[in-house]
């Protein structure tokens, strides 16, 4: 009896070790040891799913409906139910109305928020309460402040960049979180909706510490984003637009594409090229 207890003991061990085996070959395989960044259609709002050469993933916004469920479902394979970080810069009905439905159909090991409120919204109280939920089943919250390194594996990290301080009574936008992805020797800087006085002050506080390989162009397009200045301190490849096709906030405003245009950045915008993916080696960044 005993030697037929050990026999089992070790065939769930050999079993269990196998299972890891298989698993880490799925997700090398899978990530082929490199950072996936992908910028979701989502129409006009924000939703970006990173997955590091490890495996973890994190998901920055969620547009504003759950739309981005049927994103993730195209970015994630069918068999995963869980996402190590959900980030919401700012509680802005197209940066999280579809966060509640992720966290109801995905298992969410850390949740990120900006301190900035928005007491009155309908789509703010409908994500508290379902990160309340997620809380109760070992979810762990946590509240930007800049400093923070949130570390995704593989030598992958993402660093807070703003807000710097407790902003809760400011225009949403205002205390956007602004995070910064690495992987050696390239990053991905993403400015949610960060108007151009954030840009100025993200510049005086670190310029050298914002270049960047791949850069989201702040609020949609819109021409109270991507100042010349920050974008020349920033000094991407490539820009992003994520926006909906025929928005009636005229998104991407002419400024920022002019501003793009004239410092040779290439970019591309989620209307016209659906969802966009960028894959990182560490040394360099290409269009996926």
């Amino acid at each position: 009896m005993q030697r037929s207890a050990q026999v089992l003991g070790w065939t769930l061990l050999v079993l269990l070790a196998l299972t890891v085996v298989v698993w880490v070959a799925v997700v090398e395989a899978r990530t082929g040891g490199k950072l996936r960044v992908t910028f979701l259609d989502m129409g006009q709002g924000d939703a970006i799913f990173i997955e590091s050469p490890s495996g973890a993933q994190m998901l920055i916004d969620g547009g504003k409906n759950r739309a981005v469920v049927r994103e993730l479902g195209r970015v994630m394979p069918l068999f995963d139910r869980s996402i190590d970080v959900v980030l919401a810069t700012h509680p802005d009905a197209d940066h999280i109305g579809g966060l509640p439905d992720v966290l109801e159909r995905y298992r969410v090991g850390m949740i990120v928020q900006s301190n900035v409120l928005d007491p009155e919204g309908v789509d703010a109280a409908a994500f508290d309460a379902a990160v309340a939920r997620e809380e109760e089943e070992g979810g762990v919250q946590l509240v930007a402040e800049r400093g923070q390194v949130i570390d995704l594996g593989g030598g992958v990290e993402f660093e807070i960049l703003f807000p710097d301080r407790f902003l809760p009574q400011v225009e949403t936008n205002l205390g956007s979180i602004v995070g910064r992805v690495t992987f050696d020797d390239t990053s991905f800087l993403l400015t949610g909706d960060s108007p151009d006085e954030i840009e100025k002050y993200l510049v005086l506080l670190d310029a050298d510490g914002l270049r960047s390989n791949v850069l989201k162009a702040g609020h949609h397009g819109s021409r109270t984003s991507s100042s010349l200045s920050f974008v020349g301190f920033v000094s991407p490849e490539y820009g992003v637009f994520s926006r909906g096709c025929d928005n009636s906030y005229g998104h991407p405003h002419e400024e920022p594409v002019a501003v793009f245009l004239r410092l040779g950045v290439e970019t591309f915008d989620t209307c016209e090229d659906g969802a966009v993916t960028f894959v990182s080696d560490g040394i360099t960044v290409r269009k996926d």
